[in-house]
């Protein structure tokens, strides 16, 4: 639909900043944000915990929890903004799936940056150990992917910004305007 909104999904590897510029978004957008943790079932937070990575069968119901998340925004007409890993292009097809328009944010960044901001926070359930297999695992976001990529070098602030430009949201936060990043059109 037309009308539909334009959700963000604001993806990455474990420590690359997604929460952080996810609540920015959500505060200079003004949109509902929720964040991935919440969707996961206790069995995939006690596995992830315990240093073992998650397979494709523990990430289905959990993407598909967020999929309808996103569609329940929609029927509410309002756009929404989700962080979640969507490390690999079938899993960023179920959150496509949602009603609205889906654009995803990937937050790129140097290995050893990121690791060493895993290594600096404290209270999250996802061990650095398991940072080599989600860069194994990542597959950038294709040409025909809606969305961009930003480097996770800059300040949260930074970041927000060039998002918010990029997709070019700094006029109307609602809809969705068009672009040239990743199959923006």
């Amino acid at each position: 639909m037309v009308n539909d909104p334009a959700h963000l999904v604001v993806m990455g590897v474990s420590g690359s900043g997604k929460s952080t510029v996810a609540e920015l978004l959500a505060a200079r957008l003004r949109r509902p944000f929720a964040e991935a943790d919440e969707f996961h079932p206790p069995e995939n937070i006690d596995k992830m915990a315990a240093g073992e990575p998650l397979t494709d069968d523990d990430r289905w119901p959990w993407l598909r929890t967020m999929r309808d998340w996103l569609t329940a925004q929609s029927a509410l007409h309002q756009p929404a903004i989700v962080t979640c890993s969507a490390l690999r292009r079938v899993y960023r097809d179920v959150l496509r799936e949602a009603r609205g328009t889906v654009l995803f944010v990937h937050l790129s960044g140097d290995p050893a940056l990121v690791g060493e901001r895993i290594g600096d926070r404290s209270g999250h359930f996802m061990p650095a150990s398991l940072l080599p297999s989600q860069y194994q695992t990542l597959e950038p976001l294709g040409t025909d992917e809606r969305g961009v990529t930003v480097s996770v070098e800059g300040t949260p602030e930074e970041i927000t910004t060039e998002v918010i430009d990029g997709l070019g949201l700094g006029a109307e936060p609602t809809s969705w305007p068009g672009g040239s990043q990743h199959g923006v059109d």
